[in-house]
């Protein structure tokens, strides 16, 4: 096991020589362990995961955290670079269109699908020599070890996991017993991957408006259509929703299917690659165009109920792209504080100028808040999957609120991370302009920032009610924090609240809709700034998290004067406190929790 660096170390590693004179240039993040960096995730994973489990974890967790800072960094550098290129025929002129990827995507691949196996872990034993399928807890903990390195093949990744959900869940034995041994397999060369097609022209959103056509010929189901926007597009199945003949309009006539790129026998199946998207970002992944000319596809589940199927899909795509942001505002964090602690302006360091320091916390603070939500919801899962009803429900409205304001956040953090760097961070060479480039996607896969508030408000909130089972988690999650002062603990209590009568009201006043994003940021940065509260008061915790919880409190959930100040001796001894990068416990803060 790799021991944690410390601090200091950090510091002299990431730092350029000393003696190159004027034309010094602050380093970057290259070398290091991502794991051992990160007290945050090293307090919480004890937290969140059995002692067992940690243990047994804790190994793989710095061997993936020192090839996110390592190997990995360097891949994935290359494979922005040299993006996948699609060839539409073959020399005979056969529509055998396939994907040429560089050998730096290759590498990445056999790290995750064979060393690592992503998408197999929370299925079966085996993966990383345990005993039975990972809980989610460590698989998203890994995730977001491994995208801090690389964003885009974790959307392969993602949906070959997903994909193996909804056909252990919904498919015929029959159809498990063809696809599942392909996609569980470790071994790279043979493994089947997934992914997932839902976008066409006439509806994004609006899946309702899905023209694909399913057409059952023989027995046999054949689909006829265009989607518009397939991620990961060379996949060796895919599912699709597509309308059967016959059947009504909307979402109610949709039905799943599983399409393979080759059939039983081997040849092609009858759909091509019309052209490979040139996105913003992502590069390192083929996004494309897909015909459906007449594919041979099988259905999956009862065709009355092919969205509610996919569904289950979406969100859990949706809490891993949570995640990924949560993973690329921690990189840009990194990547600005060795900045801050290397470059020098005006002959000090510009971690010494406060304007600087608070810039550096409206970047810490979201990003301290997505690593505690992800977690979180990871956790409920694991207990959803063990039978807990309760955590269900708190599931059901965590996973679209990660999803809507931790992507939104990793835009911000993000570009603030490259400024800290200047104008170096604009430039390729640095990782910066890629963290700019991927953080926006966030933002549009799996819905946007709109349907993503309108789920939480019109549906967690005004249908299923899940906020009501998340205020009796959070309030208990008060009550046992003891060690937080009782008057910080009452402001929070007051501020949930709050926040809850405030959703309650968009969710039920139709003409409020506007106020869906509001609301549901609302309950985001409760939520988070009351775990952050819980998290400092446990044992051998950090309890710099309850420093966040201020932060959040004051900034996100209180008023605020535009035209006064926005500082006082609490921000200023709170930051001396955070950077100074040591652990502390609630005694040493509780008056800058109560001041």
């Amino acid at each position: 096991m790799h021991a944690p660096q410390s601090q200091a170390s950090f510091d002299q590693t990431a730092a350029p020589d000393p003696d190159r004179g004027p034309d010094l240039i602050a380093g970057d993040c290259a070398g290091e362990n991502f794991y051992a960096i990160d007290r945050g995730l090293r307090d919480l994973l004890q937290l969140y995961l059995e002692p067992n489990d940690f243990q047994r974890l804790e190994p793989h967790f710095h061997r993936l955290g020192a090839l996110a800072g390592g190997r990995l960094d360097e891949l994935a550098r290359a494979a922005d670079k040299h993006p996948p290129v699609l060839n539409a025929r073959d020399r005979f002129g056969r529509d055998e269109d396939w994907i040429d990827y560089h050998s730096s995507y290759r590498e990445m691949e056999a790290i995750a699908f064979g060393d690592f196996q992503f998408h197999a872990m929370s299925h079966r034993a085996g993966a990383l020599d345990m005993d039975r399928p990972l809980p989610a807890v460590a698989k998203y903990a890994l995730q977001y070890l491994f995208v801090q390195a690389e964003f885009g093949l974790m959307c392969p990744i993602s949906v070959t996991d997903t994909s193996i959900h909804l056909i252990r869940k919904f498919a015929s034995a029959e159809l498990q017993d063809y696809l599942l041994p392909k996609m569980l397999s470790g071994d790279v060369a043979t493994m089947w991957k997934g992914t997932q097609f839902m976008t066409e022209r006439s509806g994004g959103s609006d899946v309702g408006a899905i023209e694909t056509v399913a057409r059952c010929e023989d027995g046999v189901w054949r689909l006829f259509g265009d989607k518009w926007f397939c991620s990961h597009a060379d996949a060796d199945v895919a599912l699709l929703l597509a309308r059967p003949e016959g059947a009504p309009a909307g979402t109610k006539g949709l039905a799943l299917f599983a399409l393979p790129r080759r059939l039983e026998d081997g040849r092609r199946n009858a759909y091509r690659i019309v052209r490979l998207k040139d996105k913003l970002g992502t590069r390192s992944m083929a996004s494309g165009e897909i015909l459906l000319e007449g594919a041979v596809a099988y259905l999956v589940g009862e065709a009355d109920r092919g969205l509610k199927q996919m569904m289950e899909q979406v969100n859990l795509s949706r809490l891993s792209h949570g995640v990924r942001a949560a993973a690329m505002m921690r990189r840009g964090i990194n990547e600005a504080m060795v900045c801050a602690r290397t470059r020098k302006a005006f002959g000090k360091t510009i971690i010494e100028y406060p304007l600087l320091r608070r810039q550096l916390l409206k970047m810490t603070v979201p990003t301290e808040q997505a690593l505690s939500i992800f977690l979180f919801s990871a956790n409920a899962m694991d207990r959803a999957n063990a039978g807990s009803k309760g955590a269900e429900s708190v599931l059901r409205i965590l996973t679209p609120l990660l999803k809507f304001r931790a992507c939104r956040d990793n835009i911000p953090v993000a570009t603030g991370a490259m400024e800290v760097r200047g104008g170096n961070g604009y430039i390729e060479e640095w990782v910066n302009a890629r963290l700019v480039r991927d953080a926006h996607i966030g933002v549009l896969w799996e819905g946007t920032s709109s349907i993503n508030a309108l789920d939480i408000i019109t549906r967690a909130v005004g249908k299923s009610r899940a906020h009501r089972t998340l205020e009796a988690v959070l309030k208990k999650s008060l009550n046992d924090a003891t060690p937080v002062p009782a008057a910080f603990r009452e402001r929070l209590r007051l501020a949930l609240d709050r926040t809850l009568a405030f959703a309650d009201r968009v969710a039920a006043e139709p003409a409020l809709e506007e106020s869906a994003r509001q609301a549901a940021s609302g309950l985001y940065h409760i939520t988070s700034s009351i775990l952050m509260a819980w998290e400092a008061a446990q044992p051998e915790m950090d309890a710099r998290r309850a420093l966040y919880a201020r932060f959040v409190l004051e900034h996100r959930l209180s008023a605020q004067d535009p035209l006064a100040p926005r500082h006082g001796d609490w921000e200023r001894d709170a930051a001396e406190i955070i950077f100074s990068e040591r652990k502390v416990g609630i005694a040493e803060i509780a008056g800058l929790l109560d001041s």
